[in-house]
């Protein structure tokens, strides 16, 4: 049995417990597995039941029995946010033992070790019980790395942003072509869209919001990375 801390700080760690936030309409699990400390993401209506699992990141055995003791039955979709493995190592053993559907942007789908069921374009809509989740496309991390935006029932947007946007910056590059298209389209499909109370779900590490990096944008832009 997977014990989840109910007490949400946004920080955990490979070996610790999930932890479990409660928003209006839906609740967010948050779970690190292997060692590059990769968050994984269960998304539920709290109406429908219905869940989303984002990342199948790694230890597939875990991702497994949070699925079967939180969510049975329940996830609808897999989302892969990017194509580097360290978010799709558990994939293709997720996927063979629940024959869950995935999702993925159409540039970084060719590398996943599973063809996915759909392709995601930018300003899709995913539907997951009675929950919407948008897709937002970032190129620059990889060609075709997507961010989610779940607004919940209060109004406020929850970002699950792949590797494309942590605390203290955007993801890596490798050029500087890919840095400004990746602070571009941030700027643009991220701080510029949504509000300042949004909260930022990174693939890696702590959680946080946008009001709270947006104050270094131009620090970013002139650091170049």
């Amino acid at each position: 049995m997977i014990s989840i801390d109910t007490q949400y700080t946004g920080h955990v760690a490979p070996g610790s417990n999930p932890q479990q936030r409660e928003v209006p309409g839906a609740r967010i699990v948050k779970m690190s597995v292997g060692a590059m400390d990769n968050n994984v993401y269960l998304v539920q209506s709290t109406a429908t039941g219905a869940a989303l699992l984002i990342d199948a990141a790694n230890e597939p055995e875990r991702i497994l029995e949070l699925l079967a003791q939180e969510a049975p039955g329940r996830v609808e979709l897999i989302v892969t946010t990017h194509q580097h493995p360290d978010h799709w190592w558990g994939l293709k053993d997720v996927v063979d033992a629940t024959e869950i559907p995935t999702a993925a942007h159409e540039l970084d789908a060719a590398p996943l070790p599973v063809p996915p069921s759909r392709l995601l374009a930018d300003g899709d809509t995913i539907l997951i019980g009675d929950l919407e989740l948008q897709a937002i496309h970032l190129s620059g991390h990889t060609p075709g790395s997507v961010a989610l935006a779940l607004t919940d029932g209060a109004g406020r947007t929850h970002l699950f942003t792949g590797d494309s946007l942590f605390p203290g910056g955007v993801g890596k590059t490798g050029n500087a072509k890919d840095f400004t298209s990746l602070l571009g389209d941030v700027e643009s499909k991220l701080f510029g869209r949504f509000g300042d109370d949004t909260v930022v779900y990174p693939g890696h590490g702590d959680d946080t919001t946008l009001g709270r990096e947006r104050p270094q944008l131009g620090e970013w832009r002139a650091r170049g990375w």
